[in-house]
């Protein structure tokens, strides 16, 4: 899985198509993410909770699956699928394959996996 926390992605699949937000957090386990703003949902809540003494209404965004969501190529600003390229010190980008653009800096160099 390319998508980690932090990484801005669209959604491909869904009642929310053409979203786009932040990733929030990553289920490697059982392959979803919360992504801000998607998914929404209200929760009642009674007065003494931790989280709204008074009661009331919470706004929560719930996971939905990785499958539903791309990567953004930041060149095109559109979704892209990924790939991984070996540079000569070792470390790792994750790039684009539309465009080639790099997305970000998959692992450190690494002597053994130098060119």
């Amino acid at each position: 899985m390319h998508i980690r926390k932090d990484d801005m992605v669209i959604v491909i699949a869904g009642d929310k198509v053409g979203s786009r937000g932040k990733v929030l957090s990553v289920d490697r386990a059982a392959g979803k993410v919360v992504v801000e703003g998607v998914n929404r949902v209200t929760k009642h809540v009674k007065r003494g909770h931790p989280k709204s003494p008074q009661g009331g209404r919470l706004e929560k965004d719930l996971p939905i699956d990785v499958s539903n969501v791309a990567l953004i190529d930041p060149s095109t600003n559109e979704a892209t699928r990924v790939g991984v390229r070996v540079n000569a010190d070792g470390s790792k980008d994750l790039i684009a394959r539309g465009s080639g653009t790099v997305i970000r800096r998959q692992s450190p160099a690494r002597a053994s996996r130098a060119k």
